[in-house]
């Protein structure tokens, strides 16, 4: 990969191994970010007025990036706004099945409503513990992060493509906040039936903005109650035409934010995922040997044979302090220090880690 310390320049000071708690912005982006201000001050509603040919532009970048259909995308907030408006479609006594210690954008807002929960344990035997819970439990839900914010690990695609065959009325949610930006991913060639992801990590695209897809063949699973003048277009004669997305975006969307997406997505486009896919993959291979050499690992992530772009390594509040004084960026997550890799990351990132830890 090429050096990005021009592009990102936070890392000319940091070493900036904290993508899983804010991915960072490019100065493209930001520049990008500063015209649009510039437009809407200048201009006021005659800007405002194109936003709707923007809208489509961004939705039609992320069906491309994302290998799927424009009608599949909801541009909405965040995620947590995004998981909370579909839960309050499904029927109530919906049974959902969810991972025990998941992030509580997804746990929470089933724990809230009138669902029967059940749980999966998160260990090194994931897998088989899922199949055992949809065994006894039979869910018509499972919601689950693609990637674990604390541990890094990484639900096997495989898997879910197995369990879709032998479960195919199991109505697969995923959150792929930890997820959307590391890999080259076909949501249409996926076996899961809706994915969300707030954008400021991996898609580096900042905040206020998310984006959720969702399958045509799941909208029956759903009455969704959210409705505004935008759901219909801003026309008053369709309010009773309107479609599932568009029960997903009540309200005016911020072409500021979904613009930085939009960019963000075209940017990441013209590296090549499967080139940050393949270098990140490295990095990681890496970075997981060196870990496991030093008794860094929890057992459940050094048992598995793939891993996230996310580590949670031991250590307390002494190696934090020390890594921060040596302009290391992570963060104080469960039991560890979590540390996390993107393609702006390099060996020598690592390398400085391993450096202080090593003492």
């Amino acid at each position: 990969m090429e050096d990005f310390k021009k592009e990102f320049p936070l890392t000319q000071h940091y070493t900036y191994l904290n993508t899983a708690s804010c991915g960072l912005f490019s100065r493209s982006l930001v520049a990008w970010r500063q015209e649009q201000d510039k437009k809407l001050m200048e201009g006021g509603s005659i800007f405002r007025d194109t936003h709707k040919q923007h809208i489509r532009e961004i939705r039609t970048g992320l069906a491309r990036f994302f290998s799927t259909s424009e009608e599949t995308i909801a541009l909405v907030p965040n995620f947590s706004i995004g998981m909370n408006t579909l839960l309050d479609g499904l029927p109530a006594g919906s049974k959902i099945l969810l991972l025990e210690g998941d992030y509580p954008s997804i746990i929470w807002p089933a724990e809230f409503r009138n669902f029967k929960v059940c749980y999966a344990r998160i260990d090194s035997n994931l897998e088989q513990n899922i199949e055992e819970a949809l065994a006894a439990h039979n869910p018509d839900v499972f919601a689950f992060s693609m990637v674990q914010y604390i541990s890094g690990i990484m639900m096997d695609m495989e898997f879910l493509n197995r369990i879709k065959a032998y479960h195919p009325k199991l109505l697969l949610i995923a959150d792929g906040t930890q997820f959307l930006g590391t890999t080259n991913f076909s949501f249409s060639e996926s076996p899961v039936d809706i994915i969300g992801a707030s954008s400021y990590k991996w898609l580096l695209s900042g905040y206020g903005n998310a984006l959720f897809m969702i399958k045509p063949e799941a909208h029956h699973r759903f009455s969704l109650k959210t409705i505004g003048f935008n759901s219909a277009d801003a026309s008053f004669g369709r309010r009773d035409e309107i479609g599932f997305v568009g029960k997903m975006e009540p309200g005016h969307l911020d072409t500021l934010n979904f613009g930085s997406l939009g960019e963000s997505v075209t940017y990441l486009e013209k590296l090549g995922m499967d080139k940050v896919e393949e270098y990140l993959n490295d990095l990681i291979c890496t970075a997981k040997a060196e870990f496991v050499k030093r008794d860094l690992l929890d057992e459940a992530v050094v048992d598995r044979k793939k891993h996230s772009t996310i580590f949670n390594i031991k250590g307390g509040q002494e190696l934090f302090d020390r890594l921060k004084a040596e302009n290391v960026i992570c963060s104080l997550r469960g039991k560890g220090i979590r540390v996390s890799f993107h393609f702006y990351n390099t060996r020598e990132d690592l390398d400085k880690l391993l450096k202080i830890i090593d003492g």
